[in-house]
């Protein structure tokens, strides 16, 4: 009976590695070839800077939306912090998959800042400095929203095509050089430097 639990445990343990991938170079990916029927496949390319997890991964065939490639999307944006996972809305990868288009770069790496964030993280980023950038009702924490960069894309041009979509939220922080995007109201605002578009906020949402 021992050998059977511990050949079960070892099972489990190399199903969640092919999953999820083993340290800090791990790659996981969905072709979405579960799913039945035909239709335009959305596809998101993603890379966690903190985590350094890599993701590609199908995760809406037609109206279709995969519930496997969905589980492993919001792991994937788990607070890095403390490991907790979430339940994103699935316009938020409707939203980046757009930004990626609207680039031409349907098949570029999305570089992930900053995911879901649990309240104690939230709180603890906004105690790092007396102005932090970072909202006390944050959309991170309802994940609606992903900090993020696109490899050879100027952060400025990246805000713009994000603000092009009317999609949501969109905040500038050109000296950490990165766009949040979610998918809460319209609206938009800067953080650190100059360049800003419309109004300046202090707090990032």
């Amino acid at each position: 009976m021992r050998n059977l639990r511990w050949k079960q445990w070892a099972a489990a343990g190399s199903a969640a590695a092919l999953l999820f991938g083993l340290g800090g170079q791990s790659r996981a990916s969905d072709n979405g070839a579960a799913v039945a029927g035909s239709g335009e496949r959305f596809m998101l390319h993603l890379h966690h800077l903190h985590t350094g997890e890599t993701l590609d991964i199908v995760y809406r065939v037609g109206d279709s939306y995969i519930p496997g490639a969905l589980e492993k999307l919001n792991y994937f944006l788990r607070d890095h912090r403390t490991n907790d996972v979430s339940h994103y809305d699935v316009k938020e990868f409707d939203l980046l998959h757009s930004v990626m288009a609207k680039l031409g770069k349907p098949n570029g790496t999305i570089d992930v800042v900053c995911g879901y964030r649990t309240p104690w993280s939230n709180e603890y980023l906004r105690g790092r400095a007396a102005v932090s950038g970072v909202a006390k009702n944050s959309q991170h924490m309802l994940a609606k929203a992903i900090d993020i960069r696109v490899p050879g894309v100027a952060t400025s041009k990246l805000r713009d095509i994000a603000l092009s979509l009317h999609g949501g939220g969109v905040g500038y922080y050109p000296v950490s050089q990165f766009v949040h995007v979610d998918v809460g109201p319209v609206r938009q605002w800067s953080f650190g430097g100059g360049g800003h578009v419309g109004h300046k906020r202090r707090a990032r949402a």
